[in-house]
């Protein structure tokens, strides 16, 4: 019940970073989908897909945290 409260809490870093999760792994597979498309290549496309969601997970994270303190 404690997770379920800190989703809701708007400021919650467990929120944020939840949020940051799901988006990048939506964002991830579209990347991931799109790069096979153009190449044909599996390898090529998982590679830049973890990359692209190592990276952008921690700046949506820094960014989420950044708006947080704008009251």
């Amino acid at each position: 019940m404690l997770f379920i409260k800190l989703l809701k809490d708007q400021t919650s870093r467990t929120r944020s970073l939840a949020k940051a999760l799901t988006w990048r792994v939506t964002a991830t597979l579209t990347t991931t989908l799109i790069t096979y498309l153009v190449t044909g290549e599996v390898r090529t496309a998982v590679l830049i897909g973890g990359i692209e969601f190592a990276l952008k997970f921690a700046i949506y994270y820094a960014h989420e945290r950044a708006w947080n303190l704008l009251r």
